[in-house]
């Protein structure tokens, strides 16, 4: 398929029917505004408006700061290179959001990575994440590469494997002498979306001394077949600088950009 393809069936598969929130959130649609979020200590929401903000776009943005501050949730406003109206950033950020890095949405067929070769460096294990110890291992690598907190990671990276086995699969690799003991060398895990034909995949960082060494290629290929085994057809990343390049070499394909913007009441 190709890259306008793949993104008109993103748009409509995942992006309309909001199909690819977070399993246990809750999830609502006000207006031109899709809204998820889960209340409560380490809550927090996310918006996105996949069919534009209408005739007064500063109305509808300030209605949704006035909902979570209600609610004293931080929340993110996840935006696409195609959304409208275009100044949909800059308004955003008049309005006291903060940009972060933009990131490269990638999708592609499963059987495009599938059909590449793909080798488990010697001395490394990859494996399925069960125990709750390899929770706070990954934490502690996401939190070292981009210093988003340990809780926020840990807390709802396990509840969310916990409560819903069959829609999120973890999987990190370590090295084979210091198992357990030694530190998580990446992580990266899979969301399944019921109906759509998509997986996403999300995570795969990698401490630094470890790179260019095969082990994203590894655990993105380990995910492809388990999406193959479990009937899915497409993959879906919002990629980094980092990783874009890998995926595009392996075959998939940069859509669009996506830019998050975060507010805190």
């Amino acid at each position: 398929m190709s890259p306008d393809e793949l993104l008109e069936v993103f748009h409509r598969r995942i992006r309309l029917p909001d199909a690819d929130t977070i399993p246990g959130w809750k999830v609502e649609h006000d207006g031109l505004v899709h809204r998820s979020y889960l209340d409560g200590p380490g809550g927090g929401g996310f918006v996105e408006t996949p069919r534009g903000l209408g005739d007064d776009p500063d109305a509808v943005i300030a209605a949704e700061i006035e909902f979570f501050g209600k609610r004293g949730l931080p929340f993110e406003w996840k935006t696409y290179g195609y959304d409208e109206p275009a100044d949909l950033g800059e308004r955003l950020t008049r309005a006291g959001f903060v940009a972060e890095e933009p990131e490269t949405l990638i999708l592609g067929e499963v059987d495009t990575i599938l059909a590449r070769p793909s080798a488990l460096p010697s001395k490394v294990v990859l494996r399925d994440v069960e125990e709750a110890a390899d929770f706070h291992r990954i934490a502690v690598l996401m939190d070292t590469l981009w210093h988003n907190g340990l809780e926020r990671i840990e807390e709802r990276l396990a509840a969310e494997s916990r409560m819903f086995p069959d829609r999120l699969v973890v999987t990190l690799i370590e090295e084979a002498l210091k198992g357990p003991d030694g530190p998580a060398l990446t992580a990266a895990w899979i969301r399944f979306h019921p109906g759509t034909g998509f997986a996403s995949l999300w995570g795969g960082g990698t401490l630094p001394q470890w790179r260019r060494k095969g082990l994203y290629s590894a655990i993105l290929a380990h995910r492809a077949r388990i999406a193959k085994d479990r009937g899915f057809e497409f993959l879906r990343v919002d990629a980094s600088e980092d990783s874009r390049p890998i995926l595009q070499k392996l075959g998939l394909h940069a859509v669009t950009t996506t830019t998050p913007y975060q507010f805190t009441p």
